[in-house]
């Protein structure tokens, strides 16, 4: 069996230096202005330090652009992307300016806002670092794999394919099991996507035709949902995939892709939202509609909302500034009662009937803070680093999302070490199963999410087991030595 022989100085160098964007952003705090973008500039120096220099800590059983599904890539560049670089919008609305624009005449002073605006980007800043530290801490060089799998991938993957399709529709139509079957659908679409790009790249006709069939089929039914969400998990996917054997297309189609969406998407989805969710017409001819608007809107209308969905929507560091200013000014920090509550919610209701209701009790702060109206039907959840900060400070931030960090690495291990390595246990197994870490939730459905999300893959990996089409190794081995695509 091998083990991790990487040496230890070099975790050691990475980790002790991503901190250091962040001692300088807190050393500035006394100009706000300049503290935000030490805080938001650090994390491109984070992506840089552990992606791209030469003391990146990552495993060595890939070049890096074969192993991009794995966490210490999608999810840092998802979930810190969201976390601590989306906030330039709002931060550059508050500085006066709409796009490159500058809206009035009169010289920008700072205020509390202001202030504000750069404690919660130093804290971005800091969960970032100690997202990475988590990861970093359970990365091996060379990640175990003790069982192999016993049928061909191609194959194994249209089964996979088609079962957990079924199997996901079935449990959500049972009220005790529903939350099964987000993880099974996610299955389902992940490996349609990725018989795909294997149909692509083997040039195999019938590969193309179902994986890119039902990826393309999953793709529309996600523009009748109303949510941006749905649409953009589906291009991250499909791009992530593709990466490795495009990796100059893809690239070079990334930033026109992702201003296409940014610039389309906020119009789009309040068009299908406004007619097929109030009844007025049904999903299809909402998002006709939508489309319809967009080819013949004037574009004054688009930037108006694509500028409010990036100020307000996209970064939640407007959410963020109402809580540092109610906690602990206002009401003190709540130590150890999301976690509790959040250990709460996984028991069943089956087995607990007058459960709480886990929106409602995770809504309950962001009321008491004033973030959101009671009379709304806005639902504004927190994110982990909200959760974090409103626990414990500065301190409850890096400890919920070190243990973020920490617990999403592992998981993705014990994947790959059951499934028969990188292309089945972390590309479809993981990254569909717990797709919910990719962003992140509040604590109370984040806990729930991956509790079950790990009974799913234990469950799946059990019965592979059972049925011989996955076979444990008498000699375990590193994803290095497996044959690759």
């Amino acid at each position: 069996m091998l083990t991790d022989k990487h040496p230890n100085f070099s975790r050691q160098k990475v980790l002790i230096l991503i901190y250091v964007p962040w001692v300088i952003s807190v050393a500035t705090q006394l100009d706000p202005v300049i503290s935000y973008f030490v805080a938001w500039l650090g994390s491109f120096f984070i992506f840089y330090w552990t992606l791209f220099s030469r003391v990146k800590f990552i495993p060595h059983d890939l070049p890096l652009a074969k192993q991009v599904m794995r966490p210490i890539v999608l999810i840092q560049l998802i979930f810190a992307g969201f976390m601590c670089c989306t906030s330039i919008f709002y931060f550059m609305d508050h500085l006066g300016y709409e796009y490159f624009n500058k809206t009035t005449l009169l010289p920008f002073r700072e205020n509390a806002q202001t202030y504000a605006i750069a404690k919660c980007q130093r804290m971005s800043l800091l969960a970032h670092a100690a997202l990475v530290t988590g990861m970093i801490s359970q990365v091996k060089q060379f990640p175990v794999i003790k069982h192999k799998l016993n049928l061909n991938m191609d194959f194994f993957l249209i089964w996979l394919c088609v079962i957990s399709y079924v199997l996901g529709v079935g449990s959500s139509r049972i009220a005790s099991i529903v939350q099964f079957s987000f993880g099974l659908i996610n299955i389902s679409i992940t490996c349609s996507a990725y018989v795909f790009v294997r149909g692509i790249v083997q040039r195999k006709t019938g590969f193309i035709i179902f994986g890119g069939g039902l990826f393309f089929f999953n793709f529309l039914a996600s523009t009748l949902t109303g949510y941006k969400e749905s649409i953009i998990i589906n291009v991250i996917i499909i791009s992530f995939l593709l990466y490795p054997y495009f990796k100059k297309l893809i690239l070079f189609l990334s930033i026109p892709t992702i201003y296409i969406l940014l610039y389309v998407l906020p119009t789009f989805v309040s068009i299908v939202r406004g007619q097929a969710w109030g009844g007025e017409k049904t999903a299809a001819e909402a998002r006709s509609a939508a489309f319809n608007t967009i080819l013949n809107s004037d574009s004054e209308q688009i930037n108006e909302n694509n500028w409010t969905f990036l100020t307000q929507r996209l970064s939640e560091i407007d959410m963020f500034t109402g809580f540092v200013k109610h906690i602990p000014r206002e009401h003190d920090y709540y130590g150890l009662e999301i976690v509790k509550n959040s250990m709460l919610a996984i028991i069943p209701r089956a087995l607990w009937a007058n459960k709480f209701v886990t929106e409602n009790i995770s809504m309950e702060r962001v009321y008491e803070a004033g973030v959101a109206n009671r009379q709304s039907s806005v639902s504004a959840k927190t994110r982990p680093v909200v959760d974090g900060y409103v626990s414990a400070g500065f301190i409850g931030v890096f400890i919920s999302i070190f243990l973020y960090g920490l617990i999403t690495q592992w998981i993705c291990n014990k994947a790959e070490e059951w499934f028969g390595g990188y292309e089945l246990g972390c590309i479809v197994i993981f990254n569909a199963i717990f797709q919910n870490l990719w962003r992140g939730n509040n604590f109370e459905f984040l806990l729930n999410n991956i509790f079950y999300g790990f009974i799913s893959m234990f469950v799946i990996f059990w019965m592979l087991k059972r049925s011989n089409t996955l076979t444990e190794l008498h000699v375990y081995q590193h994803s290095a030595d497996q044959p690759r695509l």
